[in-house]
């Protein structure tokens, strides 16, 4: 039943289809599909960068939990924790530089990139890390997200 059910609307489709070619001519037939296709191709470029945007904001937000992460490791005199953290938080953020297209977005990205490096690398060196150079990372990372 459900064989001879899904025949007919193959059938009905087929001659639909063709009764339609048969009334229109054939350039107007190629100006539609070309008009399809476009349309097509501005949807599709719209659904990337969408997901484009959508990944580039997770990755921030991952990166400024892992900072107030840090900030907190770092209150509790918990240096290698804190080291760790803002490690996790420049992976995120490289990840994030290395999508983004934006002239003026991308220079923020690697600047903040350098400023959470040498955050990280006094802490891994053994030398304390102010929790006010923590807050400046953290406020970047809110004006890229408000962006």
């Amino acid at each position: 039943m459900l064989k001879l059910l899904g025949l007919l609307v193959v059938l009905s489709g087929v001659f639909a289809l063709g009764y339609y070619t048969g009334q229109r001519s054939v350039g107007e037939l190629k100006d539609t599909i070309v008009d399809l296709s476009r349309n097509v191709h501005s949807v599709l470029n719209t659904t990337l960068g969408l997901e484009r945007n959508l990944r580039m904001r997770e990755s921030f937000v991952g990166a400024k939990a892992r900072v107030i992460q840090a900030k907190s490791d770092l209150l509790e005199r918990n240096f290698g924790n804190a080291a760790r953290e803002l490690r996790e938080a420049l992976d995120e953020l490289e990840k994030t530089g290395s999508g983004e297209r934006e002239g003026d977005a991308s220079a923020k990205v690697k600047r903040l990139i350098a400023k959470v490096r040498q955050a990280q690398t006094e802490l891994e060196s053994g030398r304390n890390v102010g929790r006010g150079k923590l807050d400046e990372i953290q406020k970047e990372l809110d004006s890229l997200l408000a962006s």
